[in-house]
């Protein structure tokens, strides 16, 4: 940050990335909780794979993160910051659109299945794992955006994991609507055995003008660039970025911690219905509610570093997940959200650290991390059909493990930019 820069005043632009922040958590949480009911109105069809099926939107949704994380940085290079966030929301209308789409034709096309040996699955289905990995593209490319943005723009009287921190919060309020949102008001408060493939249709349509909306204030806000966070017209990167060490670490552990996050966020509801306990969403927004609290403590830690906050996070979120295994409850899986609610800022910051105009790169090759939120949980949804939820949050405690590892010893520098 160049003392030019920090005479800029970044306080509209860091409000807009928080915004944009509460809007792809929200969006991200509202696709994993359909499952619950996707898997009622879409797979009555299905046999013993329901779990199998119903993770695969999940699956769709994260499968995005690795293979458009590089599109979100060339972009960046490219386009610059704003240009590449208004391309991101493009995509995100897009996205919608397939959702809308998905119900239309079902409800247009009833007969219209695939036989897969016994199970039956509609089209529709289909179009909906579509429009869930569009969707997961346009997330990737605005966290690309987001992530750099966020550490680098100078706002005077915080810290680069501090304004993660506060970005985290917003999307933590947007994580903690989505499940209520789904259940509430798309599907009207109904019991999941009762939910209509129909009621997609008019929600799906509103999102699509309220991000239209977006784009619309988005292209009149000033977004100014910062300089030396990406590469300039004309230069080149004379190292691979994963050259260093911290960074290429950094990706190995975000792919478990988004994994492990959205294991207890996705399929805490299905663990809980197969218990036949009430409320199953209520759990989910409990989770999501105690990552809004844990980053809004976070976002006051300014004298508690990264590396402390990510170990201290990462083996209290461990025992918590051996109790809920050991006692077989639910409910104690929902407080790990506390300490899984800075580990997104922690892992990203220590992973970041001193690669000047390799950040955006950086950012971009992080997201690839973020494909643990499609494999895990549909290794967990697997697991599930064979052997029941109870012992398949395991999948949890490994990669609590391997986090606490990245935090003592991967984290540490070996290489920078310089």
């Amino acid at each position: 940050m160049t003392q030019h820069e920090k005479q800029v005043s970044y306080v509209g632009p860091f409000i807009t990335m928080v915004f944009l922040f509460l809007i792809v958590g929200f969006l991200t949480t509202a696709n994993t909780q359909f499952q619950g009911p996707l898997k009622a109105a879409f797979l009555s069809g299905v046999g013993d794979l329901k779990n199998t099926f119903a993770t695969l939107i999940t699956f769709s949704w994260f499968l995005a993160y690795p293979i458009c994380g590089g599109i979100g940085s060339s972009w960046i290079n490219k386009y610059g910051y704003k240009g590449t966030l208004v391309r991101g929301l493009f995509v995100m209308i897009a996205g919608l659109g397939f959702f809308f789409l998905s119900s239309l034709f079902t409800v247009n096309f009833p007969d219209s299945n695939l036989q897969i040996g016994s199970n039956v699955v509609p089209y529709g289905f289909f179009i909906f794992l579509l429009g869930s990995f569009v969707v997961g593209a346009s997330a990737t490319i605005l966290q690309v955006v987001i992530n750099p943005y966020l550490t680098a723009c100078f706002v005077k009287g915080t810290q680069p994991i501090q304004r993660l921190a506060i970005g985290g919060s917003a999307n933590s309020i947007g994580t903690t609507l989505a499940p209520y949102f789904v259940s509430g008001i798309v599907f009207g408060g109904l019991a999941m055995e009762d939910v209509q493939v129909k009621q997609l249709m008019i929600p799906f349509l509103s999102l699509m003008v309220v991000i239209s909306i977006i784009v619309f204030i988005l292209m009149k806000l000033s977004l100014p660039d910062i300089q030396g966070t990406r590469v300039q017209e004309g230069e080149k990167l004379e190292k691979s970025v994963w050259s260093f060490r911290h960074l290429t670490l950094g990706v190995v552990a975000i792919f478990f911690y988004v994994g492990v996050e959205v294991c207890i966020g996705a399929n805490i509801n299905l663990y809980a219905i197969e218990q036949n306990y009430a409320s199953p969403a209520l759990m989910a927004t409990l989770y999501w509610g105690g990552m809004l609290i844990g980053r809004l403590v976070g976002s006051s830690l300014s004298k508690v570093s990264p590396r402390v906050q990510l170990i201290v996070t990462t083996i209290s979120a461990t025992i918590l997940t051996i109790l809920a295994i050991s006692l077989n409850n639910p409910w104690l899986l929902t407080a790990v959200g506390l300490f899984h609610s800075i580990m997104w800022g922690a892992i990203f910051t220590l992973s970041v650290a001193h690669l000047g105009k390799y950040t955006s790169v950086a950012s971009g090759v992080f997201m690839i991390g973020v494909v643990g939120g499609a494999i895990l949980p549909l290794l967990q949804g697997i697991f599930a059909d064979a052997q029941g939820w109870r012992w398949s949050w395991f999948i949890v405690i490994f990669g609590e493990l391997f986090m606490l590892y990245y935090a003592l010893f991967g984290s540490r520098i070996r290489q920078t930019a310089d």
